[in-house]
């Protein structure tokens, strides 16, 4: 047996039919490549070299066909213990390591999945892409991240998914998915609504409601709300941050003055020029609930430029808890963001392995209390 090992592990590609040489010009060295069978490919390695060891070379010293040896390499239960030790132990003496790449396709899986990101630059999708990435990775699977663009984009890369085979599953990063036809391709969202698929979320209204009466109790009457949108997620159903404002007020008995309510796409800069439309109303007001945090200190920087002070003349609230919100001691209303990513991951493995990860999961949210926030000037005389 050990002839037979060194004879092939000495072997080097002599015959000239069996390779292709040529020289590039741009280096002028000798490059071969293996031939191949039709639609293969092998890349370019310099030359003089020894030739890679193969299944059949292995499956030839081991007395067996490539197919089971496949198989024993592969720990396909189907195949006779004594076999399976024989063909090992040849793999072990020639060196030979089986692909991943190569192991998966054969059993009909990539081991990987797709996440389909909207934006890379925001802090929530970093987060959610590091507690999916964190749950992926223990179960043994890779991550593919897709940056996506708007509406139709968001949808073709959906529709396309499934019959690419590239992925064994998909996640929808915070957008919402109207539905799904790839039935051999699970697909779980996080962090966006409610969906007829697997999903992840938290409950938008209730985060705003505690935002609200957060304000509310310390005795806030009149509440300004610059609310955040992503263009390209514009949708015809109200947004649960905004319908936990105005259920706030109606319940409180508070008037709704619609001058109070800024609407904005999603950012700090914008958050800072909502700030700079409501001080200019004849009647500012004395507390203001943003939709993130990201638009909340924008709204901080305005009020601190007109000297203002926070929370003596304005309170200020904010939903997510961004990492910067405890440094700038911002009251907010905190989101498990990673959690949820994380969550996302294990309905995915869960899903892949032939279990039911459910319908979706409703995480909660907590009222984070810090120095952004007091009752208004004349409630403390």
């Amino acid at each position: 047996m050990g002839t037979d090992v060194d004879s092939v592990k000495g072997h080097t590609n002599a015959r000239a039919d069996e390779d292709i040489r040529r020289v590039d010009p741009t280096i002028g060295d000798l490059i071969v490549m293996q031939a191949l069978p039709i639609g293969a490919y092998a890349a370019p390695v310099s030359a003089p070299t020894e030739r890679a060891v193969n299944l059949a070379d292995v499956a030839r010293l081991a007395g067996v066909s490539p197919a089971t040896a496949s198989r024993a390499l592969g720990g396909h239960p189907h195949v006779a213990a004594a076999t399976r030790e024989r063909v090992r132990r040849v793999a072990d003496e020639l060196s030979y390591v089986v692909s991943p790449d190569a192991s998966r396709l054969a059993g009909g899986r990539t081991g990987r999945v797709a996440a389909l990101v909207p934006h890379l630059d925001r802090w929530y999708f970093a987060a959610l892409l590091d507690g999916l990435a964190g749950a992926l990775r223990s179960a043994g699977l890779d991550l593919l991240v897709r940056c996506v663009g708007g509406a139709a984009d968001r949808a073709e890369q959906l529709q396309r998914m499934p019959g690419r085979r590239v992925v064994d599953a998909v996640v929808a990063l915070a957008f919402e998915v109207d539905g799904w036809d790839g039935a051999d391709v699970p697909l779980v969202t996080v962090g966006g609504p409610p969906s007829t698929v697997p999903f992840v979320t938290i409950d938008d209204l209730a985060a705003g409601r505690q935002a609200m009466d957060h304000l509310i109790h310390l005795g806030h009457r009149r509440i300004a709300m610059i609310e955040a949108l992503d263009p390209d997620q514009r949708s015809e159903e109200p947004v649960g941050r905004r319908v936990a404002y105005e259920q706030a007020l109606a319940q409180a008995g508070l008037p709704q003055d619609q001058d109070l309510v800024a609407t904005v796409d999603w950012g700090g800069v914008e958050g800072a020029d909502a700030m700079a439309r409501l001080l200019g109303l004849r009647h500012p007001p004395t507390a203001v609930y943003a939709h993130s945090d990201e638009v909340a200190l924008g709204a901080i920087r305005t009020l601190r430029r007109a000297g203002l002070r926070i929370p003596d003349d304005v309170s200020v609230i904010g939903v997510d808890d961004h990492p910067l919100a405890e440094l700038t001691d911002l009251t907010t209303v905190r989101q498990p963001v990673r959690e949820q990513g994380a969550l996302a991951g294990h309905m995915v493995a869960t899903a892949l392995s032939g279990g039911d990860p459910g319908p979706g999961i409703v995480l909660p949210t907590q009222l984070v209390v810090r120095g952004s926030t007091a009752p208004p000037r004349e409630e403390r005389r």
